[in-house]
């Protein structure tokens, strides 16, 4: 146990879903797990852990931002020896090609964030980190068998949420980018410190381009693509 989590080592799975809110997490465990427990309350950060078609998995959320997750995944990885995380979360869309509940599986993320320096792994000149090949091979062909067309792409984790640089701006930082999001970077930063694994699969919630977005209450509850997608990705690790 840490002074974050208070779950017993065996009451964490090897396989990790990790969605930003908590009552995020509820959600999942209680519409998709089979016997959820719930194993973890501290913060009301809520950690459950439940098996789906019949493979032991998971849900914990990880707040929000770079330093939230970066202590919640690096307890999981370090601590309780989790082998794989998947985030689940939402972003903000900057190209014209994603719509609203478009599924975006980042491949890459891009940041200006310290945190991987101040963990220790290097990065490239470029800033960017990528995702574990492997899941996401796993997770290309599990989109394929559940006839869904997710976007594979390079997305940007930002540290502030109110920024004052315009988009645009941010857009051309590196070249490709596609949609915003807070967690990733620091994710697959853990990731390569602990050699685990990590993926992030987002939900396109808002466009910056089309100026649509959906309500909290829908971004709760109306992601099953994309948790669909997770869960039989997280049944073949």
């Amino acid at each position: 146990m840490t002074f974050h989590n208070k779950a017993k080592l065996h009451e964490i799975a090897k396989v990790v879903l990790m969605p930003g809110d908590p009552l995020r997490a509820r959600w999942i465990a209680e519409t998709f797990l089979k016997k959820p427990k719930l194993v973890n309350d501290v913060r009301a950060m809520y950690a459950y852990t439940g098996t789906y078609k019949n493979k032991k998995i998971t849900v914990m959320a990880h707040g929000m931002g770079m330093p939230s997750i970066g202590i919640y995944s690096y307890e999981l990885y370090k601590i309780y020896d989790v082998d794989t995380i998947i985030r689940v979360g939402s972003a903000g869309a900057f190209v014209k090609e994603l719509a609203i509940g478009d599924v975006v599986i980042a491949k890459e993320a891009y940041s200006e964030s310290v945190y991987a320096k101040d963990i220790g792994v290097k990065v490239p000149c470029n800033n960017i980190l990528k995702g574990s090949i492997s899941i996401l091979n796993k997770c290309n062909l599990t989109a394929k068998a559940l006839n869904l067309k997710p976007y594979v792409g390079k997305i940007l984790s930002e540290d502030a949420f109110y920024s004052s640089i315009p988009w645009q701006k941010r857009m051309k930082l590196s070249k490709d980018i596609v949609a915003v999001e807070m967690e990733a970077f620091a994710l697959y930063a853990n990731a390569i410190k602990t050699k685990k694994r990590a993926l992030c699969l987002l939900t396109i919630s808002d466009s910056f381009v089309s100026k649509k977005s959906i309500s909290y209450e829908k971004r709760q509850t109306s992601f099953i693509n994309m948790i669909k997608l997770a869960l039989e990705t997280a049944i073949k690790v």
